[in-house]
């Protein structure tokens, strides 16, 4: 999905036509066409291979780090830590209980920990790292942002794109004319919502970004060409 990557993550859905978008969600979310699916996994046990935390520097970062979500608190006495994700489970928060390391970025000091054990909890995410035993240990964790390698996001079906995968991606109509790049997912709360920059010029005849809004869903959105990076759509310049 989901990044935005302003570093997030994402999966994103072309539904049925819809209102204007309402809100920024990160690229944790992702996009499917309207085909029903079964529900992700509640829980997952990670069988992590070693349970020590380790310091990290930006050149052991990995290249396709998404941000996913934050840890919000503790969570009981024995270091399991809440998790608030950018999507939830169904769509996207469950790369959270799959992944087998979360990497760890607080202000400018970045770590990594095995994830021993992760599973969804009420309308978070409460999980067990590697190297956290007590509460205090998982409170002074608080705001740290949580990353998943893109690699360890769960497969998708071939009608599903994680958000994350469909930023930049230029955009095109039925008649080939060019829309812009996708620079921006936002969730409606209905489906997701292509937000798409392209050049303009202003009224005092300065060059401007200017923005389009485009429903993700399939009334709209005909093509999505992860290897052309291009998505066509039913879509005239001047709506």
């Amino acid at each position: 999905m989901s990044e935005r990557d302003s570093g997030s993550s994402g999966r994103a859905k072309p539904a049925q036509r819809g209102q204007a978008a309402a809100g920024d969600a990160p690229f944790g979310a992702f996009v499917r066409k309207p085909v029903e699916r079964a529900k992700a996994p509640g829980s997952a046990n990670v069988d992590s291979g070693g349970a020590a935390m380790r310091a990290e520097t930006v050149e052991s970062w990995p290249d396709d780090a998404v941000e996913v979500a934050a840890i919000v608190d503790a969570y009981g006495l024995k270091g399991w830590v809440k998790v608030a994700a950018h999507a939830d489970a169904g769509r996207g928060g469950d790369a959270l209980l799959s992944a087998k390391r979360w990497w760890l970025m607080k202000g400018h000091e970045r770590t990594s920990a095995p994830a021993l054990q992760a599973k969804i909890h009420s309308d978070s995410i409460v999980a067990h790292l590697g190297g956290v035993s007590d509460r205090d240990e998982a409170l002074a964790l608080r705001g740290t942002r949580v990353y998943i390698c893109r690699s360890d996001f769960p497969v998708l079906e071939a009608d599903e794109f994680y958000w994350v995968d469909l930023l930049g991606l230029d955009v095109v109509n039925l008649t080939g004319l060019a829309l812009g790049k996708v620079a921006d997912m936002i969730d409606n709360g209905a489906h997701s919502v292509l937000r798409i920059e392209y050049p303009d010029t202003g009224k005092d005849g300065k060059p401007v970004t200017g923005e389009r809004l485009i429903p993700f869903v399939g009334v709209f959105v005909k093509t999505v060409d992860q290897a052309a990076k291009q998505i066509v759509v039913d879509w005239e310049a001047d709506y």
